[in-house]
C-alpha cells in the first residue's frame, strides 16, 4: 500500500484575511505543497520532519492554524464514474463506522 501513497505533514490553516496569498505563505513557512481545503483555508503538506516548523511559521505569520498531523496521501489519484464512486463511497462509510478503524486514506 506505501508504494502508492506519501506519508507527509499536513497543516489546516485559515488565512489572517480574505486574500491572502497562501502560496507566497507556503514558500515563506517552507512547506512543499499546498491545496485548497474546506471553507476558505488552505491545506499545506510538509516533509513529516518539518511538521511543527511550518506549523510555527505560519503562525507568526498570521495563519490560524486548525489542525495538524501526519497523513498519507495519494501519489496517483483515481477518477470514478457516478455509479462506482457510490459504491465505493457507501463502502469506505461502513469501514468508517466500524470502530476499529481510526484512518482512511484512498486515491479518490
Amino acid at each position: 500500500m506505501s508504494w502508492d501513497f506519501e506519508h507527509l505533514g499536513a497543516i489546516e490553516a485559515a488565512p489572517p484575511k480574505p486574500g491572502t496569498d497562501a502560496e507566497s505563505a507556503a514558500i515563506e513557512a517552507g512547506a512543499q505543497d499546498l491545496e485548497a481545503g474546506d471553507e476558505g483555508a488552505t491545506r499545506f503538506y510538509t516533509a513529516g520532519s518539518d511538521l511543527d516548523a511550518v506549523a510555527k511559521a505560519l503562525t507568526a505569520a498570521g495563519w490560524s492554524v486548525s489542525s495538524q498531523a501526519l497523513v498519507w496521501r495519494a501519489k496517483n489519484k483515481v477518477s470514478l464514474d457516478d455509479a462506482k464512486r457510490a459504491e465505493v463511497e457507501s463502502f469506505l462509510e461502513e469501514m468508517d463506522s466500524d470502530d476499529d478503524v481510526q484512518n482512511i486514506y484512498t486515491a479518490l
